[in-house]
């Protein structure tokens, strides 16, 4: 028959905090290791993928860890991926080509008059 377990926390339940598995000690005995919740990692804002270059890690683990581990170096770096930003750049280089055409014709359309 299997050697019977004893919780090592107070709380009962079997929910998602409470996750633990058979551990067998050098010893020999059984006992119950309680298991941390995996880490999610960041998303980007807008695309919602996972971002790459930052740990998935638990809330409070990202005060501990230091500056450059949570962000990359790059504009929007930790908040953007890379395609949303580069989608960003393109969007507002068409967006001031168009400005400065747009004077161009207006400036041709008053020499004409």
């Amino acid at each position: 028959m299997a050697q019977r377990v004893t919780l090592r926390k107070r709380q009962p339940y079997n929910t998602k905090s409470n996750r633990r598995r058979h551990v067998k000690t050098p010893g020999g005995r059984l006992v119950y290791h309680h298991l941390k919740k995996p880490g999610t990692s960041p998303k980007c804002g807008d695309c919602g993928v996972a971002l790459p270059g930052v740990p998935a890690l638990r809330p409070r683990q990202y005060a501990v860890i230091s500056k450059r581990q949570k962000s990359v170096n790059r504009a929007y770096g930790g908040s953007r991926c890379g395609d949303c930003v580069k989608s960003r750049v393109v969007r507002a280089f068409l967006i001031e080509e168009a400005k400065i055409v747009k004077k161009v014709i207006k400036s041709q359309t008053q020499g004409k008059k």
